[in-house]
C-alpha cells in the first residue's frame, strides 16, 4: 500500500483554500499550478520571463522535497493568459526542461489576478519512491 505525501511551500492559499503545492503518491509526484510568486520576499516580478524562472524555482524546491528533480518531470501544463507572452518564456523552459522533454501542453485562459503571466504545473515519476533521497532544489538528476 503506498502512502499519500502531501508538500506545502508555506503559501497561506493552501491552508485556506484546501490543497498542497504538491502530492507524492507511489511513484508519481503531482506538483500543483505554480506561478512566479517569490515567498521569501512575498512579490511577483512583471516580467514573464523572470515569472516563469521563478515559477521553476518554486516547483524544483517542492520536487526536491518529494525526492525528484526536474529532471524526472515527464508531464508539464503552461497556462499563459496572453500569446505574445509565451515565447519569451522558451528560454526559459528550456533552460529548466531542456533535458527531461516532458510532453507539454499550452493553454490562453486567465489566472487568479493580473500581475500573474504564467502559471505551471508538473507530473514528475520518482525512480525508486520507496527510498528517494530529498534534494535541493537545483539538484539535478543524471541517469545513463
Amino acid at each position: 500500500m503506498t502512502t499519500r505525501r502531501h508538500i506545502s511551500s508555506g503559501s497561506r492559499f493552501e491552508e485556506e483554500i484546501g490543497y498542497s503545492r504538491a502530492v507524492v503518491d507511489g511513484e508519481h509526484v503531482w506538483v500543483s499550478g505554480t506561478t512566479g510568486y517569490d515567498y521569501a520576499r512575498m512579490t511577483i516580478e512583471e516580467g514573464v520571463a523572470a515569472q516563469a524562472d521563478q515559477a521553476f524555482r518554486n516547483i524544483a524546491a517542492a520536487l526536491a522535497e518529494a525526492g525528484a528533480g526536474l529532471d524526472d518531470v515527464v508531464r508539464v501544463l503552461f497556462i499563459v493568459p496572453r500569446r505574445e507572452d509565451w515565447e519569451p518564456c522558451w528560454p526559459v523552459v528550456k533552460r529548466w526542461l531542456g533535458r527531461a522533454r516532458p510532453a507539454a501542453t499550452l493553454i490562453h485562459a486567465g489566472l487568479q489576478t493580473d500581475a500573474m503571466r504564467i502559471e505551471i504545473e508538473v507530473t514528475a515519476r520518482l525512480l525508486h519512491p520507496a527510498h528517494a533521497p530529498a534534494r535541493p532544489p537545483g539538484a539535478e538528476r543524471h541517469e545513463g
